[in-house]
């Protein structure tokens, strides 16, 4: 079984876990069912347990209330296909080569945990979106929306490659078809790990019909750099993800009126085409007076990327809401069904997201709302630690944790450790002190430049590369907004020398063959 380099687990640690045998199954201790539960885009700043300016996600706070909430989690590629197949795979980009969505297919022939989890004795099951541009295996069952699905009637991908439509808004059906699975699909006798893996809360934020009027009331709080000028960042100043600029007024906003020819209203007419005519109706009368407001009051400038803003914090919300009330419905099956004290329930998302801080929404920079993942946990039996964890974490150490609660042997290419000591209590004094981070998707939609980096504790170092060569270092201790790049400045030279170091040592360590000297040569094909 992998283990940390260091650390010697103490009698009280391996008893928590039980014993493991030569062929990788525990002995003296039932194994845990699993269930994870992952969104698309849900950021920290819109959940609850996090942060209480924008809204309240009960059910969300539920799993961190009787569980543990990680307070330094991460993602180690900020863009979704990547980031799950990081998740699946426990290795970062450059090892598992899905590197972004518009180029890769993910080979499901690769080493997966569920695929492990099957070997050590697990049934195994997916619904809701996977896209990884591929068919998944590593399943017992499993059922997947086309691409990014939709969410309104949407369709589905069953296991013999038949699609078919289901009616109903897409938060709900994901749900009713993990919880048919968990009564009527599986083998009871068995330890399961299901994969609830959702389509909310990815852009263009339609809401469930029942919720269109909540929050309308609301009026969301400006982050303090939404009017940012990018001053020293010129990556930052290049992108294509502004609210101000790029925002689609139709599309994102739902500001359709005559005459409106937006480059995304064609994809937005087909999204709520979806909708049958009585649902359209009920989704008309909301927007239509919003529509006459909007076009009588003619708004320019600073004042029409203000109500972009208040649009999609409404929006996004109302999406978030649906979602809350779905996690509630799995904890409630959970404990009805005496299965929730020998469960692993994890909450996370695929990245972090943009509520307009820096002006933005979207993701993909190292920054920290988009790097920066939510992540709770509700612990199975044997397991009493509650409470915040503060050692950073990353998306590639969901597997090799998984794979050892399960009594599964860790395999060594790994590039993710088991959180297993954290959910013990434990505080490794040789756990990771950096992150590793790269984001390879350039051009592409939002056109943000290629970048890797570095994360410690308290200081970040970005280095832009392809058709840039520039860095930008950050104090996240006294600029915790990263307005300000300070590298190159005076009394910067040797923190910035250190995490050089620091980032060659990482990218040595994980064989990512895109490094500092080699960006532009092997920048065409990693």
């Amino acid at each position: 079984m992998k283990q940390y380099p260091g650390i010697l687990y103490t009698l009280a640690a391996i008893s928590a876990v039980g014993s493991i045998s030569s062929c990788g199954k525990e002995q003296g201790r039932k194994q845990p069912n699993i269930v994870f539960i992952m969104t698309d885009d849900h950021t920290a700043q819109m959940m609850s347990c996090y942060d209480r300016r924008n809204m309240e996600t009960p059910n969300l706070d539920r799993i961190a209330a009787d569980g543990v909430r990680f307070t330094e989690a991460f993602v180690a590629n900020s863009l979704s296909g990547p980031s799950r197949a990081c998740l699946l795979t426990g290795k970062h980009s450059c090892a598992n080569r899905f590197y972004d969505n518009s180029s890769c297919v993910f080979d499901f022939s690769q080493q997966t945990f569920p695929a492990l989890l099957q070997e050590a004795g697990y049934q195994t099951a997916m619904v809701g979106k996977l896209h990884l541009e591929a068919l998944p295996t590593g399943f017992d069952y499993w059922e997947i929306v086309p691409g990014q699905g939709d969410y309104y009637n949407p369709d589905f991908i069953t296991m013999d490659g038949s699609t078919h439509n289901e009616k109903g808004y897409i938060t709900n059906i994901i749900t009713d078809k993990s919880l048919e699975w968990l009564e009527n699909g599986r083998d009871k006798s068995m330890p399961f790990c299901i994969m609830i893996h959702h389509k909310a809360i990815h852009r263009d934020w339609l809401p469930e019909l029942k919720y269109l009027n909540e929050y309308e009331d609301r009026t969301f709080e400006l982050p303090e750099n939404f009017h940012d000028d990018y001053a020293g960042r010129i990556a930052a100043a290049s992108q294509e993800m502004s609210i101000a600029e790029d925002m689609d007024i139709v599309y994102d906003t739902k500001m359709f009126y005559e005459g409106a020819d937006t480059r995304l209203t064609g994809l937005y007419k087909s999204f709520i085409g979806r909708l049958d005519p009585e649902e359209r109706e009920v989704y008309d009368a909301f927007y239509a007076p919003l529509i006459a407001d909007f076009v009588s009051r003619d708004l320019k400038g600073e004042e029409l990327a203000e109500f972009k803003f208040q649009r999609y914090m409404r929006d996004y919300a109302k999406v978030v809401k649906s979602l809350d009330d779905n996690v509630g419905r799995v904890l409630d099956y959970l404990e009805e069904n005496g299965l929730l004290e020998n469960t692993l329930v994890v909450y996370t998302s695929d990245q972090g997201f943009y509520m307009g801080e820096h002006g933005w929404f979207d993701k993909r920079f190292m920054y920290e709302e988009s790097m920066r993942t939510p992540l709770v946990m509700r612990l199975p039996e044997g397991f009493s630690r509650k409470g915040d964890i503060t050692e950073m974490v990353q998306n590639i150490d969901l597997a090799p944790t998984f794979l050892e609660l399960a009594g599964a042997e860790v395999p060594e290419d790994m590039h993710g450790v088991s959180l297993v000591p954290l959910l013990q209590g434990m505080h490794p004094d040789d756990w990771r002190t950096s992150l590793y981070y790269h984001y390879y998707e350039y051009p592409a939609e939002h056109m943000v430049k290629r970048h890797f980096g570095v994360r410690t504790e308290r200081y970040k170092l970005i280095h832009f590369y392809n058709d840039q060569d520039f860095f930008e270092l950050y104090d996240l201790q006294e600029d915790p907004c990263e307005m300000h790049n300070l590298y190159g400045l005076e009394g910067y030279g040797g923190i910035t020398d250190s995490l050089k170091a620091e980032l060659a040592m990482l990218q040595e360590k994980y064989d990512d063959p895109v490094r500092f000297g080699a960006e532009k040569a092997r920048a065409g094909r990693q």
